[in-house]
């Protein structure tokens, strides 16, 4: 394989830019496992104490990634983000007002291999979210597993990551005088199994619990579509039904934790690497579908609301793909 090597004039703000990605990568696959060995190495030094001071605080704020977090607008607004964002770019595009008296869960699709334009336009402020929808505050659920990691969980609170556990995502959007938003990637870990450039695939049809939520709590249900998420990776081949398609679902189920096997660039290289390409994100927050609140609905009010739902993505994709290069013969599939 001929390596193509990065030039060294690259300006300055491109290596920023880079670096900015670099952490973040980091951040996604090993910050987790670091924090956890250096607490685990805090507990067998002579800083024990500290640990188990530590140990207790967890205890005592083991409710608080389900109950809205902790977030940090310091946090939310380093200048990393910046540079993090003009990586791509990465950008949030308003169709309509959204009035901040209401609760709202956005439907992010499609959920790509590491959720980029979730996290830079709902986890910072880079893309300008707090402008655009002013009197809305975003939360991105993520599995529950990470707030269980020691310095971790509190780390990504800041950015206003919280729970996708039921209870978290209820906490949210029953808020009393509105202006709080949920993000669910609802395809959830297993479509990032099929995150790869081109790809349009999005599970959506058993995925309910999201539609039923938001009747019981009469949230505005909106959909959103991330431009330019499946092209930031190449993945190995994994066709349903491979031998490592198979490892890969049963870890899933095992773990909760999709493991799929991408690549794309590296920090001096353009030939292989866990960075991402540098591919534009365009993130388009839909039009809301209005939810009257039923406490206790049927199967036929959750099929109801959930074919309005797909219709309403359907025709948000539709009318935007021509504006980010998708030729008009390419369509969703929902699966």
């Amino acid at each position: 394989m001929k390596i193509e090597f990065a030039p060294l004039n690259i300006p300055l703000r491109r290596r920023l830019q880079t670096a900015a990605v670099v952490q973040w990568v980091f951040s996604f696959l090993a910050l987790a496992q670091c924090c956890l060995a250096v607490y685990i190495l805090v507990c067998v030094s002579r800083w024990w104490l500290l640990a188990m001071l530590y140990a207790g605080w967890l205890y005592l704020d083991r409710d608080t990634p389900i109950t809205g977090g902790r977030r940090s607008h310091w946090v939310r607004n380093w200048p990393v983000w910046q540079y993090f964002r003009d990586y791509f770019p990465i950008s949030l595009i308003k169709t309509v007002d959204l009035d901040p008296k209401h609760n709202y869960l956005f439907g992010f699709h499609p959920h790509g291999v590491l959720v980029a334009g979730a996290f830079g336009n709902f986890c910072t402020e880079a893309s300008g979210f707090a402008t655009l929808f002013p009197g809305l505050t975003p939360y991105l659920l993520m599995l529950p597993f990470w707030f269980r990691v020691p310095f971790f969980r509190d780390y990504i609170m800041c950015g206003g990551l919280v729970s996708s556990e039921k209870s978290s995502a209820s906490y949210v959007v029953s808020r009393p005088g509105g202006g709080h938003v949920a993000v669910v990637a609802v395809g959830g870990a297993p479509e990032s199994l099929d995150a790869r450039p081109g790809a349009l695939t999005l599970q959506v049809l058993n995925r309910k619990g999201f539609i039923k939520l938001v009747l019981k709590h009469g949230a505005q249900l909106v959909p959103v579509f991330s431009f330019g998420e499946n092209e930031l990776f190449d993945q190995i081949q994994n066709p349903a039904g491979s031998p490592l398609r198979r490892i890969q679902d049963n870890l899933q189920k095992i773990m909760g934790v999709a493991l799929p096997i991408f690549h794309a660039r590296g920090v001096f290289q353009y030939s292989f690497g866990l960075l991402p390409y540098r591919k534009p994100i365009h993130t388009v927050v839909g039009r809301p579908i209005p939810v009257v609140q039923t406490p206790s609905p049927s199967r036929e009010d959750i099929d109801a609301l959930h074919n309005l739902y797909m219709e309403g993505l359907t025709q948000l994709f539709e009318d935007h793909k021509a504006n980010y290069g998708i030729p008009e013969d390419k369509h969703l599939k929902f699966i």
